[in-house]
């Protein structure tokens, strides 16, 4: 079915079971060989880029609504989620809904609560909605046309993002339980745009004494075996609380 018709049959019901003028919309980041991806969906029949968004439900609180809506998409629980500024330009919603009547429920002015959420990359399974025809994620680096106002969405989530990255759970939540030293470095690299020093790098990490080397390595490549680490998940949690007190 194609998108217009879609859209205008569910407009009835959304009148009936979501709260007036409130969205959420979703920046997913997600951590994946040395690249920092985010989850986006392309809209049927528009041939333009969406970040995962939905609509709050009146019996639902704006982290429900968040989770809900990143559940159908990823099928993962207990994501990690941070509301980060709630977007309200006049005319946000100009250009997706322009050929619809004006008492379509999508065409009504909306103010966009933003969360961004980190995800295990091995822990997501992709699934499109009926609105949609492909789902996926893409690099930071080669980011579509967005609609709407979802570029200045994701931009200021990666900003956030960048802000909070001595005091909020980054790492922990961006990779998998096993990783490498390279791998850590190349993700706060990546989130600051900016080449770190590694020496540098391994020491600072290893003088916050949040890391649990393990015994073992890395396997595959032409290359010595690199060391695996885990996170020690009370430690880090108590560097959160004080702050990392060196920037980067």
């Amino acid at each position: 079915m194609e998108f217009k018709k879609i859209v205008e049959e569910k407009s009835a019901a959304a009148w009936k079971k979501y709260i007036p003028n409130l969205s959420v919309d979703c920046v997913v980041f997600g951590f994946q060989e040395a690249s920092l991806k985010v989850l986006i969906t392309r809209i049927k029949d528009k041939n333009v880029w969406a970040l995962p968004g939905g609509y709050v439900l009146k019996e639902d609180n704006l982290k429900e609504a968040a989770n809900r809506i990143l559940y159908q998409r990823t099928g993962a629980e207990n994501i990690y989620l941070q509301q980060f500024k709630i977007f309200s330009d006049l005319n946000r919603s100009n250009g997706l809904f322009d050929d619809f009547e004006d008492t379509l429920w999508n065409k009504q002015r909306f103010l966009s609560v933003g969360f961004y959420a980190l995800v295990d990359f091995q822990q997501v399974n992709l699934v499109m909605d009926d609105i949609s025809d492909a789902c996926e994620w893409i690099s930071i680096e080669d980011l579509p046309d967005f609609m709407m106002d979802h570029r200045e969405i994701f931009d200021k989530a990666l900003e956030t993002l960048r802000r909070q990255l001595n005091h909020k759970p980054i790492g922990y939540n961006l990779l998998p339980e096993k990783f490498t030293m390279p791998e850590l470095q190349k993700l706060y690299e990546i989130i600051l745009g900016k080449k770190l020093n590694r020496g540098n790098f391994y020491r600072k990490m290893l003088r916050y004494d949040i890391l649990e080397k393990l015994e073992e390595s890395r396997k595959g490549g032409a290359h010595k075996a690199p060391d695996l680490y885990k996170f020690d998940i009370e430690k880090y949690q108590m560097a959160l609380t004080n702050g990392f007190n060196e920037g980067w």
